[in-house]
């Protein structure tokens, strides 16, 4: 029987929260109607958001090893629960015999089409610009955080849920949330594994707030079932 696999590790904590919504969506009884699993947690692949802005080492040939692991396992899917690793969703997938997940792809999904989106993610990944093409594909607008404000508590948000201080990270979410509020903002992406786990600290919540982390652990999930991957 096929497993699916998982690329993790970056971070850890991001990582136990994709493999907890896995486990939640996944409609199971018993031990054996879940699906099997294959995980590698790899935390010292280099930071992704700092090498597409010029300034870290490259992650891809980590990323590269951490993706031939799971083929050497013989996975029949991988998912990466790291949004910014999608700026290298091509260079992957071309070196993997299973497909990979896009995690923006599964994110914009849920979308409301044509309604005016904020994404909140890295630097690194509103640098790359993936979202952004995704909400232009959906023909949906979208706003980014502004960059010597929003942004800075973004970055902060992400650096506390790191380092284990995520009701630190929800106050941090919360002015970025406050300000979107303020501009009419309903539709908020958290396209950065980390944010989700501090929004559950926040106190304001948009209408339609989408988690990357359990939008990529559905689009699993539902890979999984539709091909049986549940049955004993």
């Amino acid at each position: 029987m096929p497993f699916i696999g998982v690329l993790g590790g970056m971070g850890p904590v991001a990582t136990v929260d994709f493999m907890a919504k896995l486990v939640a969506l996944t409609p199971a009884s018993r031990d054996q109607d879940h699906l099997p699993v294959v995980v590698i947690n790899l935390p010292r692949i280099p930071d992704r958001s700092a090498a597409i802005l010029g300034s870290g080492q490259d992650p891809l040939p980590g990323l590269k090893e951490g993706i031939a692991l799971l083929n050497r396992a013989d996975v029949g899917l991988i998912a990466i629960p790291c949004g910014t690793s999608h700026h290298w969703h091509s260079e992957l997938s071309a070196a993997s015999r299973a497909p990979i997940l896009h995690i923006a792809r599964a994110a914009v999904s849920r979308a409301p089409r044509g309604e005016r989106t904020l994404i909140l993610a890295t630097r690194g990944a509103l640098a790359s610009g993936f979202f952004q093409r995704e909400l232009t594909a959906r023909e949906t607008p979208f706003d980014i955080p502004s960059p010597d404000d929003e942004q800075v508590a973004v970055d902060d948000c992400i650096r506390l849920i790191k380092s284990g201080q995520p009701e630190a990270a929800g106050a941090c979410l919360d002015r970025v949330f406050g300000n979107a509020h303020a501009r009419g903002v309903r539709t908020v992406i958290l396209g950065c594994t980390e944010l989700p786990l501090a929004a559950v600290h926040a106190e304001w919540q948009a209408p339609h707030l989408i988690d990357c982390t359990l939008e990529l652990a559905r689009s699993a999930v539902e890979y999984a079932l539709q091909r049986g991957w549940n049955c004993v």
